[in-house]
């Protein structure tokens, strides 16, 4: 089990991590060594995730989300397999902590009296600069 949040834990199985060499510096070794590591979940295929988060989830993963419902994430900031795998599990829990977190409820307000009196006092200002502007003509005055 790889622990998520307080409440959610995900079975090993439910991650899958493919290796593939790293862009960027490193000399030899970023030619010989696959460093680099694709973590990929299945969001929506999920049993481990409540369907309000794996709907958050969804729309924080962003482009990284493939049409199919997989999560990808993509490490390759350190040069080992085992560092850049840690790196990538962080991230996913990152993510899934985030969507986690119900968005609070907006409570509806009403504009206040002075905010209002603002409002018009500074849409008068700007008639009045806009008629300074206007040509005077003669029948005008």
């Amino acid at each position: 089990m790889i622990p998520m949040t307080s409440g959610i834990s995900l079975k090993d199985s439910e991650v899958s991590f493919d290796f593939l060499r790293a862009s960027g510096p490193g000399g030899q070794n970023v030619n010989k060594v696959a460093t680099a590591v694709q973590l990929r979940f299945d969001v929506r295929r999920s049993p481990s995730l409540p369907e309000a988060v794996r709907w958050r989830l969804e729309t924080l993963a962003g482009r990284r989300m493939t049409t199919e419902g997989i999560l990808l994430i993509t490490a390759q900031r350190f040069r080992t397999q085992d560092q850049n795998r840690l790196d990538a599990l962080n991230r996913l829990r990152e993510l899934v902590a985030r969507a986690a977190v119900p968005p609070k409820r907006r409570k509806a307000t009403r504009p206040t009296k002075g905010s209002k009196e603002r409002r018009l006092a500074g849409k008068r200002l700007k008639g009045d600069r806009k008629n300074q502007r206007r040509k005077k003509f003669s029948g005008e005055e």
